[in-house]
Formats: structure tokens, sequence, C-alpha cells
């Protein structure tokens, strides 16, 4: 069994209407950040856009606007359905492959992405597809957004002990966490060592939004199911309860701004 397959299969990611959940409330990519790729390829308008690890499509959607063609590719079926569901664009398809294996053809691609994905693969032979994907010139990029974001420090501690909490969940029930194996502070050295790019660097930017706390929890359980302890761990329902209630006290029924900060490691072929 492949790296990205038991991730998916010990996440719980694949269980049913965690899917319907994950899109709506995880965020889509900021326009900063299509910006920045579109500016790196040298392509105001891409020809065709591959997004690896797309998840519910959220980060395909966003590129329905400004590219020719946009393809998804996932490897969990759960993601994928959902994925052609919410996806009205019909320039915007859906592979339900892994990374390392899209099945695409060659030198077709302005830009390749992996939109807080990276981490759920094996970045040699990922690399190496998304080289063969791009035509001279093309643009790897491997872009993560803070999960927490920057809205009011009381919630703040409160999101970052739930994060935390289960986090520690994981390593007490052996559950294979992605960015553990692969660290997404290493994704500029993966890029940098596989040789495929004449080029790399990391970019830095953020994307104003608003967030109440319904929203706010609805971020926090989309990082996985409360069911994937089984109910063994009282520290993950407690916290995700502590956040609850200070996001209801200290929002109070309101939507706040916030910022999201985001990591981009980029790659031209």
């Amino acid at each position: 069994m492949g790296f990205s397959q038991r991730l998916i299969d010990g996440s719980g990611y694949a269980a049913e209407g965690f899917a319907q959940a994950y899109d709506e409330f995880r965020p889509s990519p900021a326009p900063a950040v299509l910006s920045i790729l579109t500016m790196q390829a040298g392509a105001a308008r891409p020809s065709l856009v591959i997004d690896l690890g797309c998840g519910t499509g959220l980060s395909s959607r966003a590129w329905s606007e400004r590219a020719v063609r946009v393809v998804g590719v996932e490897g969990n079926p759960s993601m994928v359905a959902q994925a052609r569901a919410a996806t009205a664009a019909p320039n915007v398809e859906f592979a339900g492959r892994f990374a390392h294996d899209t099945g695409l053809a060659p030198a077709v691609a302005d830009i390749v992405t992996c939109a807080q994905s990276f981490h759920w693969m094996e970045p040699g032979p990922v690399l190496a597809e998304a080289a063969r994907l791009l035509r001279p010139g093309g643009v790897f990029a491997a872009y993560d957004y803070d999960v927490v974001p920057v809205i009011e420090p009381e919630v703040e501690a409160a999101f970052r002990a739930h994060v935390a909490a289960r986090s520690a969940a994981r390593r007490r029930f052996g559950i294979e966490a992605g960015a553990t194996t692969w660290p997404k502070s290493g994704h500029l050295g993966q890029i940098e060592e596989s040789g495929h790019f004449r080029y790399s660097r990391e970019v830095h930017c953020h994307a104003e939004d608003a967030i109440d706390a319904d929203r706010l929890v609805g971020l926090a359980q989309s990082i996985g199911p409360l069911a994937l302890f089984d109910g063994a761990d009282p520290e993950v329902e407690a916290t995700l309860a502590a956040l609850r209630e200070t996001a209801d006290r200290v929002l109070d029924n309101r939507v706040w701004p916030a910022l999201r900060s985001y990591t981009i490691r980029l790659g031209v072929r």
C-alpha cells in the first residue's frame, strides 16, 4: 500500500459526510496565491492548471475564471465525488488518481499545484510527475495556509490547544500523519534536491477573510473527524468544546475580520 493511500485510510477523510463538511468550512485559495503563480509561469491566463491532491476541488475551482482548463487529481474517492458534485464550471474536471501517476499527457501544464496536500504524498515520485507534466518554464507550487487564522488572541489560543490535543492523540494512537513524515518546512528542500527545477524559492502572502463562531469551529472539525479516536481521547473532545465556548463568548454572534497566512514553495521547470 502506498503512502498516500495509508494516510487516506487512517485519516477519517473517507468517512461518510466528511467531504461535504470539509468543502463547506475549508477556505478557497487566496487570489494573491494564484496571481503569484501566474506571474512566475509567465501566463496571464494559463492554458492548463493541474491541481494534485485537490481534495473536494476548492483549490481547483479557484482557477475556473483564470485558466482555460483545470484538472484536479485526487486519490480519495469520497473527495472526488464531492468535488464533482460541487463544481459547475465546465472547464474544471477531476481525475480519481494519485498525484504520482496522473495518466495525463506530458509537457502540457503551465502550472501544477499541491494546495495544502504535498505532505500527503511521497515527494520524489510526485515531483518527477509534476516535472513531466509541466512545459518548459512552467511552475510547480506546494502551498499551505496556517489552519489557525489570525483573529483574536483568546480564540486563537483555544484553537491551537485543540490542534495540539489532536496531534498528541494521533501519536498515542499511532495514527500516521503526513506532516510528521514529510514536514512542510522541508518542501522547498525537496523541490531543490529533486533536480527537476532550474529555479526555486519560498514566497509568503496573506488573505483577508471574515469568520464567525460556527465557521471557526467547522474549520477546526475539518482537520479530521473525532470518530478517528473512537471516543477514547477525552482531551480532544474537551478542547473542541472549549473552542466552541470561547468562540461563542468572544465572537458573540458577530462576523470578525481575520487573516490567513500562506507559504508557497515553488519551482520553475
